[in-house]
């Protein structure tokens, strides 16, 4: 007859699993809010040449990308990942990137290049007035 497992043993297990099914969770590839990408109120970014043209620039405390495809021509996305809600740490070749996956989203279109992440980046509202650049 074979002794019942000792309560430490059921305990740490009953821990793992618990910190395991966090883990899931955390990840579970549910999406970020929609509706926190766009701006309640608007969010002045700064001076518009800072973003160069053919190029985007990141403005990681906004949670906002903008890019300028064309000479006076801006666009601007959440930089929420739509996989997690991770806020994309840098822009390489073009491309915004998520730390937390390795989502990456092209800055121009906010279309997903590569996931998990399977819905390209919200677009926010842009403007520009007397130089600076204004989104939501």
């Amino acid at each position: 007859m074979s002794q019942p497992p000792a309560r430490r043993t059921v305990l740490r297990g009953a821990a793992l699993v618990g910190a395991a099914g966090f883990g899931v969770a955390a990840c579970s590839g549910g999406g970020s809010d929609e509706s926190s990408a766009t701006p309640a109120e608007p969010v002045a970014l700064g001076a518009a040449a800072e973003v160069p043209v053919g190029g985007a620039k990141l403005y990681r405390e906004s949670r906002l990308l903008v890019s300028q495809p064309e000479k006076g021509q801006y666009k601007c996305f959440s930089a929420k990942c739509t996989h997690a809600g991770c806020v994309l740490d840098k822009i390489e070749r073009n491309q915004g990137n998520c730390p937390c996956h390795g989502s990456r989203f092209d800055v121009t279109t906010g279309k997903v290049i590569q996931g998990p992440a399977s819905k390209p980046l919200p677009e926010v509202p842009v403007k520009t007035e007397g130089g600076k650049l204004i989104a939501g």
